[in-house]
């Protein structure tokens, strides 16, 4: 099978090129960065930003299966570059898809698309698409989600995954900069520290990538057109889970906190120093930040059971303890 990976050099993008590779397939990615090491597995690589449509649209000549995991990631920044990427990009390839003949699109989402600033307890994929967020990423991911359903018919089989917190071995994101922020002391709990989250193992999103991939495969796949949250299904206190972590690694538990308001004020804030002022990178704090942080947020995957025939191979317990393990490594340093 011809497939396209968007992203393919990411961390869930990678982990995904692997698995294709095992099963044999042709594998071209789309990228801003270089991948020598790609390439060198046979990988065709295709250098180009998803602002570029031509680009982007050329890319899915002869593909049969595109997994579109690039975006523009942050909870900050301006909207128009968030909407450049997120959602004209997308709109690039589904127009690329079209004029090529690609018959499935398999779209990486994110839980934060219904976000409402309510706690999320087994929420489930009835709920809205945000339309008011205090972060462009959301906003964006919602509006190109939406135009990827939307897009669905029987020349083109769609799909949205939407998995939360991926975690595990090479995660760049999380793990790193929970650490980063506890080892400079500016880690604290916001709330009462009784929030439940989901997370999900990098190796089981990208089993629901490929249960997804098979499943729009089908004459009348039950999946075709349909969002799905893809988590572990093993909601935790995000608190403990984090202190497990540390722990682990030998770093001190976070037992200094923040109420929620305090930690929106704060937000507020930081939002309009940033705004205003000629400050580099994102703003140690902001709304949404401090909501994800004190709210839940974890959700029911019985639809991803029961129609893309998903279970997590790999528990919270397994994968947060390879995590330790590979800090531990020799020549990683972990203080």
């Amino acid at each position: 099978m011809n497939t396209l990976v968007t992203g393919g050099t990411g961390f869930l993008g990678r982990r995904l090129v692997a698995r294709l590779l095992a099963a044999g397939d042709s594998v071209t990615v789309l990228g801003r960065t270089p991948a020598p090491d790609l390439e060198a597995q046979g990988v065709r690589f295709i250098r180009a930003s998803l602002d570029d449509a031509a680009a982007v649209s050329a890319a899915c000549a002869g593909i049969e299966t595109v997994f579109h995991t690039a975006a523009k990631v942050g909870v900050w920044g301006r909207y128009d570059d968030f909407f450049r990427t997120n959602v004209l990009g997308t709109r690039a390839l589904l127009e690329g898809c079209r004029a090529h003949g690609v018959q499935r699109l398999i779209y990486t989402s994110t839980p934060s698309v219904v976000y409402n600033g309510q706690p999320l307890a087994n929420a489930n994929e009835s709920l809205p698409l945000t339309t008011v967020c205090p972060s462009p990423y959301p906003l964006t991911k919602a509006l190109a989600e939406h135009e990827v359903l939307t897009a669905n018919s029987a020349a083109l089989r769609t799909i949205a995954l939407r998995p939360h917190l991926i975690f595990g071995v090479g995660d760049p994101h999380l793990v790193p900069r929970v650490l980063a922020r506890a080892r400079a002391g500016r880690l604290r709990i916001v709330g009462s520290g009784q929030n439940r989250v989901d997370l999900v193992h990098v190796e089981n999103a990208v089993d629901a990538h490929l249960l997804a991939d098979q499943s729009l495969a089908q004459e009348l796949s039950p999946a075709a057109g349909r969002p799905f949250f893809i988590t572990n299904g093993e909601p935790v206190l995000l608190w403990d889970w984090i202190n497990r972590l540390l722990r682990g690694l030998g770093q001190p538990s976070v037992t200094k906190s923040i109420s929620l308001r305090s930690a929106s004020n704060l937000g507020t804030v930081c939002e309009q120093a940033w705004k205003f002022l000629p400050l580099k990178g994102e703003p140690p704090m902001t709304r949404f930040i401090a909501t994800e942080l004190a709210k839940d947020h974890w959700f029911d995957i019985s639809a991803a059971r029961q129609d893309l025939g998903y279970a997590p191979r790999i528990s919270m317990a397994a994968g947060t303890a390879e995590l330790v393990a590979s800090y531990q490594s020799p020549g990683r340093r972990t203080s």
